[in-house]
């Protein structure tokens, strides 16, 4: 919308140049013609600048109502954009003892200790529960359908609902490229799922992040106000994408039914009916409603996975199975 006060159209242009024209004819000359023919112009200017922001305006609101209802992520996209406004970048960092850092060299560091803190101090497993997984996923081995190859139709299908335009890992495949894979293609990309599954390893681009941190709020110095977004390969979403749908009709009938969240046709509208039915009850009966809000900091980021693999199992993923989870992690970094 600023532009169009800058020059967005031909219209506009000629008529903020005349003013500025008008008002240097004004200056040089002091005449009464002169200063009326600037006043004309200045007022003009500002009437067709006020006609080009309201329609460039009225073409915004347009184009984000079709995106509301054919294109739901760009106009998400939109909305967090105006939401930001322009953020002012930083080139400082505060280091673990509070003392601020301003070299680059001093700064990538502080990333990298505080994101190996973060992801990795409950995360280093130990001799002993190598050994526990390792002599539960040979016992648990083989039989069930989920431990069988994995087949072209299971990529195929999750390859198709790759969504697009999302920013690739370290093997800068992105998912373009994978949706253009014809049959040969895909055959190529099972078969390597397929080594993955057979050996228990993946590559280790499959198994290396990069970690973006993204600005919360608060002051932009300190690392903990920044939460992480990992890039991964796409190549390896592919084959985690084809795990999870083996795991989730085992783990499903286990799962409460009031957890919502991660769960297909399910989200916040289904928690927030329940809410209001609760509530309306309350109302309609006169009693009272007790509610516990828990946020936890950092949840993600903080599951020890030992204990993540010991619930697996519980749950029913064992075997082949459990094993190709745990290869996504043994070596992430």
């Amino acid at each position: 919308v600023s532009g169009a006060s800058r020059g967005g159209n031909p219209r506009t242009r000629d008529a903020v140049r005349l003013k500025k024209e008008s008002y240097r004819a004004w200056l040089v000359r002091g005449t009464p013609e002169a200063a009326e023919r600037y006043r004309w112009a200045k007022r003009t200017a500002a009437r067709v600048v006020v006609e080009a922001k309201t329609r460039v305006w009225e073409e915004f609101g347009e184009a984000m109502e079709k995106d509301y209802r054919s294109a739901s992520k760009r106009f998400w996209q939109t909305v967090r954009r105006l939401r930001r406004g322009k953020q002012c970048p930083t080139n400082t960092v505060y280091s673990g003892s509070g003392n601020l850092l301003t070299s680059t060299g001093d700064i990538v560091g502080r990333w990298k200790e505080y994101f190996e803190d973060l992801l990795n101090s409950v995360n280093t497993p130990s001799i002993e529960e190598d050994n526990n997984m390792s002599s539960i996923e040979e016992a648990e081995a083989g039989g069930s359908e989920a431990d069988s190859t994995i087949s072209r139709a299971e990529v195929a299908e999750v390859v198709e609902k790759l969504p697009g335009g999302k920013t690739p890992g370290v093997d800068e495949i992105r998912p373009e490229y994978l949706k253009s894979l014809d049959v040969v293609g895909l055959s190529w990309l099972t078969r390597l799922c397929n080594i993955a599954w057979r050996l228990g390893t993946v590559p280790l681009d499959w198994q290396t992040g990069v970690v973006v941190p993204l600005f919360k709020k608060g002051d932009r110095r300190v690392c903990s106000n920044y939460r992480g977004i990992t890039l991964l390969s796409l190549p390896g979403k592919v084959y985690a994408r084809v795990l999870e749908r083996r795991i989730r009709p085992i783990v499903e009938p286990r799962i409460q039914e009031e957890q919502c969240g991660f769960r297909p046709g399910r989200g916040t509208m289904d928690q927030l009916y329940t809410l209001f039915r609760v509530l309306e009850g309350s109302w309609e009966f006169a009693q009272p409603v007790h509610m516990c809000f828990v946020d936890l900091e950092k949840a993600f980021d903080r599951v020890p996975r030992g204990v993540l693999w010991g619930v697996l199992w519980e749950y029913g993923v064992r075997g082949p199975l459990l094993r190709a989870v745990r290869s996504l992690y043994d070596q992430s970094r």
